[in-house]
């Protein structure tokens, strides 16, 4: 079983990661991932969503806009971005699992201008387990393990289950990000 321990720590490749590991302890992940998520924000409330954090170290160089490279993250924003990481390396692992030469990036990040509210982010979050689950489901009995691409520049040279965890590791990544927003947002509230 993968444990979420394992996705923070830095010594570890995808690889290691997966030794070993099925497609069960994948689905796993994947629901520990979100009920950890859901449990973090089960006590914020809509003003907590939209609530601008302090974060000195905030520096976003793939932001849409200018205005919003320096801009601290709400929590709705790392909820959507947690969700279109996790969800972009799986829908990748499928089609590596079915032999399908890697072409490109299939991510897809609502603007987190558009979650104002809990349920929105509770929904965003089940959405994603939907789907990171369902990707599991058009792997074949026997996926190819043996076709590998590097995930990015320099980055880890993974195989369909290592690309599955790879988006879970940067998820994991923004946990304690989304436990110092949930922290700021509950103290301005009181």
């Amino acid at each position: 079983m993968i444990e979420l321990r394992q996705l923070g720590d830095n010594r570890l490749q995808p690889a290691d990661i997966t030794d070993g590991q099925t497609q069960d302890d994948l689905r796993q992940l994947a629901n520990d991932m979100i009920d950890a998520q859901l449990s973090m924000i089960a006590d914020c409330a809509d003003d907590d969503v939209v609530f601008t954090p302090i974060d000195e170290a905030a520096d976003d160089p793939h932001a849409v806009s200018e205005v919003e490279v320096g801009m601290a993250w709400t929590l709705g924003h790392v909820i959507v971005h947690c969700c279109a990481s996790s969800e972009e390396s799986t829908f990748l692992a499928a089609e590596l699992a079915r032999g399908v030469e890697n072409h490109g990036r299939s991510r897809y990040e609502p603007h987190w201008s558009t979650i104002k509210t809990i349920q929105q982010c509770q929904e965003a979050l089940e959405d994603s387990r939907r789907m990171r689950l369902a990707t599991l489901e058009v792997w074949p009995r026997q996926p190819d393990l043996d076709k590998r691409y590097e995930v990015w520049s320099g980055g880890p040279v993974a195989n369909a289950m290592e690309l599955y965890v790879v988006g879970h590791m940067h998820e994991y990544s923004h946990f304690d990000q989304i436990r110092e927003i949930v922290r700021q947002a509950k103290a301005a509230r009181t």
